[in-house]
């Protein structure tokens, strides 16, 4: 028991009465001091703290926590709200966060604390590839997160097409997933850094640069032509055959899945020289052909046998053409019908009738006989 006195011993009753009630004045103090002072839980974008605030409202208890809001942070429940001991404040800050949505980047402003938050206010499905896990925390500084959803492709490769749902953010990734690879020389439809697009056709073109081809083609011979006063002009004679000769061309070829696409000539060799071919032409006039006077025609002589040898030259057909440079029924050329007198009747024994050609038959056969004829055994039957 606390007893007053004053300076003589006695009990001061004035002294007792200012110490009651400064003692009273710290009664009430400390009462409001503990009826004040809150315990609160602080959430600020997951992290959760415990927090001692005298303040009333929940605006106080977070400045009190030193966190600065902006106008477009989320606060629950709202700021001017009186807290009480055992209160949750929870705070959502404001992020501006970029984000590539199949290859197209914007600027999301949002107050989700988690990866997995944006990805279910942005809408998009579930099973989308995120470049970051789901879990992870948005910076208020900014944070870079992209999308990849599920989009139905096809691949053709290889002789096959397989049509697939992926969530690869480019064809690459779509090839390799495939488990597809390019050579140096293959080619892709699409770019390998192209965005992937839903119903996105990927061809893949095989190309073989290494595969060769030798050919060999015909080269064509020349032709010299010399002039001769022994012949009739229109009359020629081969006197060499011409040969073709031939070269060897070696390609490089491009195979496009296995088709020849191009081929480019890498050299070419001649492995045999052409032959010329050299033809004598005549210069010689020709007689003009006789006048008709009127005259009776020739005499026919030895009718019977050149009828024999005209049968077997040429069935009997006197105005025949046989087209290997031999006319009429007795098959005289061209040389010998002109040069024993011929050009009288026709060019060329077929235009002419059988008793011309007999009358030029009997001039050879009285200068060589039977010989010039083949079939001139035939007269002896």
């Amino acid at each position: 028991m606390v007893k007053f006195f004053t300076s003589d011993g006695k009990i001061s009753s004035v002294k007792i009465g200012s110490q009651l009630v400064v003692l009273v004045a710290l009664v009430l103090g400390l009462v409001a001091f503990v009826g004040n002072n809150k315990t609160v839980t602080l959430n600020v974008d997951g992290k959760v703290s415990s927090v001692q605030s005298f303040g009333g409202t929940v605006g106080q208890v977070i400045k009190g926590a030193k966190v600065e809001l902006q106008p477009s942070d989320r606060v629950s429940p709202s700021v001017d709200s009186h807290v009480r001991n055992g209160s949750v404040i929870n705070v959502n800050l404001a992020k501006a966060v970029k984000v590539s949505l199949d290859g197209a980047e914007r600027t999301i402003n949002t107050t989700s604390p988690t990866v997995e938050g944006l990805v279910t206010e942005l809408g998009v499905a579930s099973a989308s590839e995120v470049s970051v896990p789901k879990e992870a925390q948005l910076a208020v500084t900014g944070s870079f997160v992209a999308i990849s959803t599920p989009k139905t492709v096809s691949v053709v490769a290889d002789g096959n097409a397989t049509t697939t749902t992926t969530t690869a953010a480019t064809v690459s990734e779509v090839l390799d997933d495939s488990g597809l690879s390019l050579g140096a020389s293959d080619r892709s439809s699409q770019p390998g850094n192209a965005p992937v697009v839903n119903d996105m056709v990927i061809k893949v073109s095989r190309v073989d640069a290494s595969q060769t081809a030798d050919t060999t083609e015909p080269v064509a011979y020349e032709t010299l032509t010399t002039e001769s006063a022994e012949l009739f002009k229109g009359e020629k004679t081969v006197t060499q055959a011409g040969v073709a000769g031939t070269t060897v061309k070696s390609f490089k070829l491009v195979l496009v899945d296995g088709r020849e696409a191009s081929r480019t000539l890498v050299s070419e060799t001649v492995s045999a020289q052409p032959v010329t071919q050299k033809v004598t032409v005549g210069t010689k006039e020709k007689p003009k052909p006789a006048a008709n006077t009127g005259a009776g025609a020739p005499a026919m002589v030895n009718v019977a046998m050149w009828d024999k040898i005209a049968q077997c030259e040429s069935t009997g057909n006197w105005s025949i053409n046989s087209g290997n440079g031999y006319y009429g029924g007795l098959q005289f050329d061209v040389r010998t019908w002109l040069g024993s007198g011929g050009g009288a009747y026709a060019p060329n024994a077929s235009l002419a009738t059988k008793a011309q050609q007999i009358d030029i038959a009997n001039r050879v056969y009285a200068q060589r006989g039977l010989q010039p004829w083949g079939c001139g055994w035939a007269a002896s039957r």
